[in-house]
């Protein structure tokens, strides 16, 4: 920004945000995935909090890249980003839109901590009956083929009736 100039709204900047796909899933944004955690001005420095998926999520850097280079393109000149770890992020950050973009994209979106059965701590560890839908035909009638899918935060499934495999975006 140049001197005198008004500083944009948080508004403005999530909106901006609302347009950087992850890199491993293009069809949400870092925002829809719930990784941007605030968006503050500190005297005229822009101050980005990101939460990542997990510690050793490959797509970090990639993210923290595209998030400034996305900033900057707006003119925004005095920028920080920081990581936040504590609370960790969690797949419960995703809100119901970025789901829905998940099913249409073909991946079955992750069974939330609100689900009917109440176990979460079961499907953190991989274990329980979850009923996960298949994404393209809707069918409940899945198995899990692989606990490790396209990307360490997916799991490979197949479809029993329509036979199609899938990626499950896992409960974290």
């Amino acid at each position: 920004m140049q001197a005198g100039e008004t500083l944009p709204s948080r508004d403005d900047v999530m909106g901006w945000l609302a347009e950087v796909p992850d890199p491993e899933i293009p069809v949400v944004s870092v925002v829809d995935l719930g990784i941007v955690r605030d968006v503050a001005f500190e005297d005229d420095t822009l101050v980005v909090t990101i939460t990542p998926t997990y510690s050793g999520c490959p797509a970090t850097s990639v993210i923290a890249f595209e998030i400034e280079t996305a900033i900057r393109r707006r003119g925004v000149e005095k920028l920080r980003l920081e990581n936040q770890l504590s609370p960790p992020w969690s797949t419960d950050w995703i809100g119901p839109a970025a789901r829905e973009k998940l099913r249409q994209y073909g991946i079955a979106p992750p069974i939330d901590g609100t689900a009917a059965d109440g176990k979460r701590v079961a499907r953190l560890l991989g274990e329980g009956n979850a009923k996960v839908e298949c994404p393209r035909c809707g069918s409940a009638n899945t198995a899990e083929v692989s606990r490790f899918g396209s990307t360490p935060c997916k799991a490979a499934w197949r479809c029993n009736d329509c036979l199609e495999p899938f990626d499950y975006f896992k409960c974290i």
